[in-house]
């Protein structure tokens, strides 16, 4: 009798516990910051995908902007709409600091992420996304993005290969994948952070199949860009 008491509680316990978990999910907050990533990444995957009219027209529709300007301006959209982004995401980080998946579930728990990431503010928010990372709110591989692209800008090496970088010399395309601290070891970074592929093979979905992967050291990369 005793024994059945027992389980009989802890099933209820257990119960109680799965249902406070899934409505402690502040839907609202979720809602709004998918609503958020849509305007982050819409421009974005339409300059590297075909969009039909109808694709076009309902985008449009969903961000309430006129279907005719938003073909012919949306990286001009985008680009004025990156700040807009990120001022909310910083009204969310200030009321909740940062919206993690305990907060807002999975993939909202992304969003304050990316749009970090396409800020010019990663300096200030590293450090949280690194905490955020490590508590398991977001990804790990996520903050070693974050981080790659903060060396990258910082004109260091980066450390586990995720930042690409090009430009134009004698009117072609120079692309390859920003120097890395340690590349031998980098693969071994990779897998150890989370992530599925090596940098070759993420070089590849990155440049081409046709792409060759090529170690560069930061040095070799100034003479580059001064030819």
């Amino acid at each position: 009798m005793h024994k059945f008491s027992a389980i009989a509680f802890l099933f209820l316990i257990l119960f109680s516990c799965k249902k406070v978990e899934k409505t402690s999910i502040n839907l609202e907050l979720k809602k709004e910051l998918s609503e958020i990533f849509y305007k982050d990444q819409i421009y974005r995957i339409m300059q590297d995908s075909a969009f039909s009219p109808k694709d076009i027209e309902f985008a449009a529709r969903r961000l309430k902007v006129d279907p005719t300007y938003f073909k012919n301006n949306y990286i001009s959209w985008g680009m004025q709409q990156d700040p807009k982004n990120m001022e909310e995401i910083e009204k969310i980080i200030s009321k909740y600091s940062y919206p993690g998946k305990t907060l807002v579930g999975e993939p909202e728990n992304n969003t304050a992420f990316f749009v970090i990431q396409h800020s010019n503010k990663i300096p200030k928010y590293l450090p949280l996304i690194k905490r955020e990372a490590e508590k398991g709110e977001i990804k790990f591989i996520l903050y070693a993005m974050m981080l790659d692209r903060y060396l990258m800008e910082k004109g260091e090496e980066q450390i586990y290969g995720t930042q690409g970088y090009g430009f134009f010399s004698k009117d072609k395309s120079v692309d390859f994948i920003w120097p890395i601290k340690n590349p031998e070891k980098v693969n071994e970074l990779r897998k150890k952070a989370g992530f599925k592929q090596t940098v070759e093979e993420y070089a590849k979905d990155l440049y081409g199949n046709d792409f060759q992967y090529k170690i560069y050291t930061i040095e070799e990369v100034k003479k580059l860009q001064a030819q």
